[in-house]
């Protein structure tokens, strides 16, 4: 395994941040996704199926890691009312190791059996909703979002009974590669259990090893408490403008599914925004709308508010409450940069501001599909489709004056009907999946948007930056 290296630094830690598990024992094991692109950074491409089968389904420890899983310990506020039963109820951290970025990254489960968090679940993940979180990731990932990636999924022989989609189904065991999977919730079972060492411990960890560059661990703790809380926020409100630029609904931000290292994870009833609505939900169970589309910024801010609350034990709210007045104008600036990005386009802060505003003022009056409006004005002009009206028009004389980004010679930006993922979509690349157990459409489909990933990224183009923006 030429480049893995072990790092389990989750046992720093002491057991009141986990507890030790056993994985379920499956009747089956069949290998249907192996991400070897993902697999490459943490050196773990070179495994044989059979390997990578003992390791990601039977939970052979990793040679030098974890030689038990841990269920790791968290609270949460789910749809606004604290939670003190959540914790890894079906999953748990299998494996740490350095990346070939010098990051230290996680693997965790999904579906891999109950756990003292399980209460009356039981542990298991279908496979469809383990299709679905590959497509998430992988198509967050091609849009340039700090996104978790699905190592693997193993189908698993297990018939489930589930009442949000026909059963008995079909069961897997997914696999993420995560950085880190320390959560708000973390920090609020801690405050909970007014353990205030516990969240000391904790904040330090954090920034000892997924903040190295940019905080310094060992600093005083009235020091160190805000300067953590202004890390997280930062790549929180970058991660959320990126889903704002994606037209990504998550579906669920209960602060048990915020990392504080700002990736985003976790993948249940996600959707990408059909026309753009501000009120669209992704959740058939969100029937107030709380996570709706165009409430995922307060969502987003609501959360990273929860972590300050178990940071005040440290110097009060004062140094608090600054660094939290600086959260939107973050969140603005990633979704501005990013769907100038998405657009093709560099742009100044200032353009960049009016050029969000105008899209989004002329495509709340359009029933123009969003990803088709992004694909068609893809370079900084009107290539396809019919645009018409003042707020249009409006749009248009805001890019007369911007340069194009260095584009890649791609098919992809020449289709009439763009790279996308509506609900549609998805279900017609499980269909055939569930009925004759054809695997060809959905892995076309991956092979497509990782393909239209590079050419976004501008892998073709070396002088292209990443999220362009020129101030």
């Amino acid at each position: 395994m030429t480049g893995y290296e072990a790092a389990p630094i989750h046992l720093d830690l002491d057991n009141r941040f986990y507890r030790q598990v056993e994985a379920a024992r499956f009747p089956r094991h069949v290998l249907r996704w192996r991400n070897d692109r993902a697999a490459a950074t943490i050196g773990l491409a070179g495994l044989d199926d059979d390997e990578w089968i003992d390791h990601f389904a039977k939970f052979r420890p990793l040679p030098g890691n974890l030689q038990v899983p841990l269920a790791l310990c968290y609270h949460g506020h789910q749809f606004g009312h604290y939670n003190p039963e959540l914790g890894d109820g079906r999953g748990f951290l299998f494996a740490q190791m350095k990346a070939d970025d010098g990051r230290v990254l996680d693997l965790g489960t999904k579906g891999s059996g109950t756990t003292p968090f399980s209460r009356t679940a039981d542990g298991r993940l279908t496979l469809k909703g383990a299709v679905r979180e590959i497509l998430a990731t992988e198509m967050l990932e091609a849009l340039g979002v700090n996104t978790s990636k699905t190592l693997s999924v193993i189908e698993t022989g297990e018939a489930l009974d589930r009442h949000d989609e026909p059963s008995p189904t079909r069961s897997a065991v997914l696999v993420r590669l995560s950085h880190g999977h320390i959560r708000i919730g973390s920090f609020q079972r801690l405050r909970y259990m007014d353990d205030v060492e516990g969240i000391e411990i904790l904040m330090r960890h954090t920034a000892r090893h997924h903040f190295a560059d940019s905080l310094d661990a060992d600093a005083p703790v009235n020091e160190l408490a805000p300067q953590f809380l202004a890390a997280v926020a930062a790549a929180v409100a970058e991660t959320a403008g990126a889903w704002m630029a994606a037209g990504f609904v998550h579906g669920v931000l209960n602060t048990d599914n915020f990392n504080v290292t700002g990736e985003s994870f976790d993948y249940g009833p996600w959707r990408f925004l059909p026309q753009f609505d501000s009120h669209f939900t992704a959740a058939y169970f969100d029937h107030g709308g709380r996570y709706a589309y165009g409430r995922q910024p307060e969502a987003s801010l609501w959360a990273v508010c929860r972590l300050a609350d178990c940071l005040v034990p440290f110097g009060g709210t004062e140094p608090l409450e600054a660094v939290l007045k600086g959260y939107y104008p973050m969140l603005e600036s990633s979704l501005q940069r990013r769907l100038c990005w998405r657009l093709g386009i560099a742009a100044t802060a200032e353009s960049g501001r009016g050029i969000a505003a105008a899209l989004f003022a002329a495509a709340k009056a359009d029933q123009t599909p969003f990803a088709q409006i992004l694909h068609d004005w893809y370079g900084g002009a009107k290539r396809r489709g019919t645009y018409e009206g003042e707020a249009w028009q409006a749009f248009s004389d805001g890019l007369a004056s911007v340069r194009r980004l260095p584009q890649a010679d791609s098919p992809t930006f020449d289709r009439e009907v763009p790279i996308a993922l509506p609900i549609e979509r998805v279900e017609a690349l499980w269909e055939p999946i569930a009925e004759a157990d054809n695997w060809t459409p959905l892995n076309a489909a991956i092979d497509e948007i990782r393909q239209w990933g590079a050419a976004l990224r501008g892998d073709d183009a070396p002088k292209r930056q990443a999220v362009p923006v020129s101030d």
